[in-house]
């Protein structure tokens, strides 16, 4: 699909001049080149830690499932912790020196790093030490949110407030293509099989990956690092960002904490805005950990290798993407608190779902056969089904989060935009520690992965019950 296509598809049309923000909106080609941020980063939340890395993490580099979910558990729970505290003094900080970039190519050049170490998780050694990888986990997942909480903030300032809602769809629609891609690039010519060696065009894989080394799954880091590095360039290039403020770095770190313990107190006069990002928190931490843990349980329950993976994961991709268009279309039709209701009840019912699967049982205690060895991937019903409730995740996913940036970007003081979405990152974070670590904590004490990935219900539960007290307008600025 072309720019011009994908713009006129969208809807991102320069009929309107006003950006949510005041000023003029930015051209179609700086409207693309953001949304581009989310088709580059996609491929980490892919291949990393969901379909590819993750599911190898747990099973081979660490040799146990059980052990290495509590591990991933407890690496993505001390990650959330650091990005609760530091994401909103980011934000604030950020406002007073007005631009974004330079704070959005810092968190770049991190994560490129970070996740270009995952390259020496060589299997076996996790059961041994596997500190410097989850260390090198927990940087990349840093890196990576604090980049967004920037590219999040520059939604406001490029489009009319109408137009937020398709142009974010947009940006996830097409993330979960680049996803997509890349995830079938890894599955066709670089995974290959333990036995033959060849891929499934049989070929040998490229670079010479050796498929007895788990080459192809540890690639996955270099390769997700050089994806982002290309296809952020446009962003920097195109994209207009808002002008400097003049304020130097050091008063901007003062200037920004005074401001943030203001909003916070501000807070209880924004009872509003503090409700949904309060709700938000909920559903997002137990979003994130069905994403982060559906592979990890699918690669323990039925011995799902990266190739089985891979094609669980581009199916869920392309519901995933389809999901998230028509999410952003349903976010200007009927608003965007109602889009993310639909979508996170579609995320309880299918993980109740997952988690009703184990080996030899569906629904909890109906029996079926297990899979067998050597079986085409998905022939066992428990496959099937697990199959169904990933593609209803994936439909819902997309929409959930695309949404969830809109309301806040439709409610937020103008004003105070990128300081909320500082915020906004804190409640997608602040308790995100919680989730992993009780998942972990499940895993241990019931000696189960099904334990694990039902706690994820209670989140998601409690976040969908809030957002019914949630009044989806704009706040005056109490500043001004």
């Amino acid at each position: 699909m072309s720019t011009h296509t994908a713009a006129e598809g969208s809807g991102l049309t320069n009929d309107t001049v006003t950006s949510a923000v005041g000023g003029a909106v930015a051209s179609r080609r700086g409207q693309i080149s953001w949304a581009m941020f989310d088709w580059a980063n996609q491929p980490y939340f892919t291949l990393i830690t969901t379909f590819i890395f993750a599911p190898y993490f747990a099973a081979t580099y660490v040799g146990d499932p059980t052990k290495g979910q509590a591990l991933w558990g407890e690496t993505l729970g001390y990650a959330g912790l650091v990005i609760a505290l530091v994401s909103p003094i980011l934000g604030s900080i950020a406002d007073q020196t007005g631009r974004r970039k330079p704070w959005l190519l810092a968190c770049s050049i991190a994560f490129c790093a970070a996740v270009s170490f995952l390259w020496f998780a060589m299997p076996g050694e996790g059961a041994i030490n596997p500190v410097p990888i989850m260390v090198a986990v927990a940087a990349a997942a840093i890196a990576m949110e604090f980049a967004v909480v920037f590219n999040n903030a520059m939604l406001p300032s490029l489009v009319s407030s109408a137009r937020m809602g398709t142009l974010s769809g947009l940006g996830w629609g097409i993330g979960y293509v680049g996803g997509l891609v890349a995830l079938i690039i890894m599955l066709f010519f670089m995974a290959g099989d333990r036995e033959t060696g060849l891929t499934m065009l049989g070929t040998p894989p490229l670079f010479g990956l050796d498929p007895v080394l788990s080459e192809a799954d540890r690639f996955a880091g270099p390769m997700v690092a050089v994806w982002f590095a290309l296809f952020v360039i446009p962003l920097f290039l195109f994209t207009p960002d808002v002008p400097a403020t003049g304020v130097r770095p050091r008063a901007a770190v003062r200037q920004g904490l005074v401001q943030l313990r203001t909003t916070l107190g501000h807070l209880r006069r924004y009872r509003n805005i503090a409700l949904y990002l309060f709700s938000r928190m909920l559903y997002f931490d137990g979003l994130s950990a069905i994403f982060a843990f559906g592979g990890i349980y699918a690669a323990g329950i039925f011995g799902w290798q990266i190739m089985t993976l891979g094609l669980f994961g581009i199916i869920l991709s392309v519901f995933a993407a389809a999901g998230a268009f028509i999410g952003g279309w349903l976010d200007d039709k009927i608003g965007s608190k109602r889009t993310i209701q639909i979508s996170v009840f579609g995320l309880i019912v299918a993980t109740i779902g997952s988690a009703s699967i184990g080996p030899d049982t569906i629904f909890f205690t109906v029996p079926v056969e297990p899979p067998q060895p050597g079986a085409a991937p998905f022939s066992s019903i428990g496959e099937q089904i697990y199959l169904v409730f990933g593609i209803l995740i994936g439909m819902s996913g997309g929409p959930a989060q695309a949404a969830s940036r809109t309301l806040l970007a439709r409610m937020a003081p103008p004003s105070m935009m990128t300081e909320f979405f500082g915020l906004y990152a804190l409640s997608g974070k602040a308790t995100a520690f919680l989730a992993p670590l009780a998942i972990a904590w499940a895993t241990t004490a019931y000696d189960s992965q099904r334990a694990g990935l039902a706690v994820i219900v209670v989140f998601l539960v409690t976040g969908f019950m809030l957002l019914f007290g949630v009044a989806e307008r704009r706040e005056q600025d109490i500043l001004s």
